[in-house]
């Protein structure tokens, strides 16, 4: 059965390399909406889109266990984009590193939508060398393929996030949790409810997404399987999205504002925010920081020009000519600019930035790049997203001293 279609000229525009994948969400919804689009989805036969039978197991009673069965399914499941399966699957896998000289304390780590445990690779080098077990998983839907998306549900998330959790509380008497995005929902939810919970690290955390039409996700995904497909070219995340995937986002999100408007977290907290973020509100995320993260030695770092008050906020610039940055990003402030992947000289160049054809033509070819947040343009410069902190050891120090008064 085949549903009826946008125009021809909707069709070009979510097609567009332009549109980021809230933008192609919005544009999908209203279609529906506006035009009645029922019916089942047409059959796409590329690897990157389809779905595995069943989502891999996660709750083994040790985390080596987990490690090795996950990167068993993923070897099974995985669609390669390289010929390096091996190495695709090392840097998608859950990881733990285990310190030369122990503080007798863990952490957990949560990667966010679309993305893989790698977003922590630089952050957890950092922490086992301060003496900290590391620990980071894969949230179920990831690693694999975009279309393993529509296969998980809220609970998938929250259950994995709890199980490795209580695996650490059974070893470590001081447990940290680390989010990025909607992990970092994740990661807050379980610690308002499980005061053993020693601190947290929240990087772009996405408590309220900057964009209301999230919240239909969930009704559209009844009658369309993708809110955005791409080439899927990038070894460490997806580019595609689909509507499920964003539903499930939309469900952390609601679970931890109600959260939020009922506790307060009395331990120490990081939280990281750029200005310039164009996924997530981050007024919502600055206000929560302010009025229910209370401890006295938690700290805001606001990558930005213009700040919120506050005594317990850091602000630094992110117009850095030096390194040809233009703004922040949602995701630039978890690597080093010498990440081999992500970082200044790094081999990754995510040239889908909402510019024009011309400008994406060549970033492509190898043109010169300033980075930028989504969607920020600038006559006569071709920006790239930005994908590396300039300030990353500024903010290794921030996580020392945050991380300082349970050692």
């Amino acid at each position: 059965m085949k549903k009826s279609r946008p125009s021809s000229s909707a069709i070009r525009e979510l097609r567009s390399r332009h549109k980021r994948k809230l933008v192609a969400l919005v544009f999908y919804i209203s279609v529906f909406i506006t035009a009645g689009v029922f019916g089942c989805s047409a059959k796409n036969t590329n690897p990157a889109y389809q779905k595995a039978e069943a989502l891999p197991a996660y709750q083994q009673a040790s985390f080596e266990q987990y490690i090795q069965d996950t990167q068993r399914w993923l070897a099974e499941n995985r669609a390669f984009k390289s010929d390096d399966h091996q190495q695709e699957i090392v840097l998608n896998s859950p990881f733990e590193l285990v310190p030369d000289s122990p503080n007798g304390q863990a952490i957990l780590l949560v990667h966010g939508l679309g993305d893989s445990p790698y977003s922590f690779h630089d952050i957890a080098e950092h922490l086992v060398k301060q003496g900290y077990l590391v620990r980071a998983i894969l949230l179920p839907g990831h690693g694999s393929k975009a279309g393993d998306l529509l296969l998980p549900s809220y609970s998938d998330w929250e259950n994995i996030v709890s199980h490795h959790t209580q695996l650490l509380l059974q070893e470590y008497a001081n447990v940290w949790l680390g989010g990025y995005s909607t992990g970092a929902n994740l990661v807050t939810s379980y610690a308002l409810n499980d005061d053993r919970v020693s601190g947290l690290l929240l990087f772009s955390p996405a408590f309220q997404p900057k964009s209301e039409a999230v919240k239909y996700a969930r009704f559209a995904s009844y009658f369309m399987d993708w809110a955005d497909q791409d080439p899927e070219n990038n070894v460490l995340r997806y580019n595609s999205l689909p509507m499920n995937g964003a539903a499930v986002y939309y469900q952390t999100a609601q679970v931890v504002q109600d959260n939020l408007a009922t506790h307060s977290f009395v331990k120490p907290i990081l939280m990281v925010l750029s200005e310039a973020d164009s996924v997530v509100d981050t007024t919502a995320a600055s206000q929560a920081f302010q009025n229910q993260f209370i401890h006295a030695e938690s700290r805001l770092i606001w990558q930005g020009e213009h700040p919120p008050e506050g005594k317990r906020i850091v602000s630094q610039t992110m117009v850095l000519p030096k390194y040809r940055v233009s703004n922040g990003s949602h995701m630039g402030m978890l690597f080093s600019p010498n990440n081999p992947y992500y970082g200044q000289s790094g081999t990754i160049t995510i040239c889908d930035n909402g510019q024009r054809d011309i400008d994406y033509a060549n970033c492509q070819s190898g043109h010169q790049v300033w980075y930028s947040a989504y969607g920020y343009q600038e006559p006569n410069k071709i920006h790239a997203r930005l994908t590396f902190n300039p300030h990353f050891q500024e903010l290794m120090q921030s996580i020392d001293l945050v991380m300082k008064p349970n050692s």
